[in-house]
């Protein structure tokens, strides 16, 4: 089972990680947005190493958290890029319904002027599948996120 042992913003741990990284040593955790805030996962890193992570609830896992660190090998957390869906709606009534609904399907959502972005916490596919009836209508317009 592994635990955060600290973070690379430490200097003194940044050190012995370095000189690991040279050696090939250092094995990634490739963590997928969402699953930031658990408390327990398993997971492989890049090299298959199993690791059941379980951390207190006073912690969360960030991109850098150490899990490991000897003299032999360590492992580091890296977060995925979260993936967004952004979305206009044609009037603020609109923006106001789709805002409701997203929340009734508790997807979490982030503002941008008067841009609407859903966090993609699965296919994208499926999102859109859940709003077509606002597609459809002309009531919404998806966006390129380029």
């Amino acid at each position: 089972m592994f635990g955060i042992t600290g973070y690379l913003s430490d200097p003194i741990l940044g050190e012995q990680l370095h000189s690991l990284q040279h050696q090939g040593r250092v094995e990634s955790l490739l963590i997928q947005p969402q699953d930031v805030a658990r408390h327990r996962l398993r997971a492989l890193t890049d090299q298959g190493t199993e690791c059941q992570i379980v951390i207190p609830r006073d912690q969360r896992l960030g991109d850098g958290a150490i899990l490991l660190l000897d003299a032999e090998r360590a492992i580091v957390v890296r977060i995925d890029e979260q993936r967004w869906l952004t979305l206009a709606p044609s009037s603020l009534a609109d923006a106001l319904e789709l805002g409701y609904f997203c929340g009734n399907l508790h997807w979490r959502v982030r503002f941008e002027v008067d841009l609407v972005q859903v966090a993609l916490e699965g296919p994208e596919h499926d999102y859109l599948d859940r709003l077509a009836l606002f597609i459809d209508a002309g009531r919404v317009r998806r966006v390129s996120n380029e």
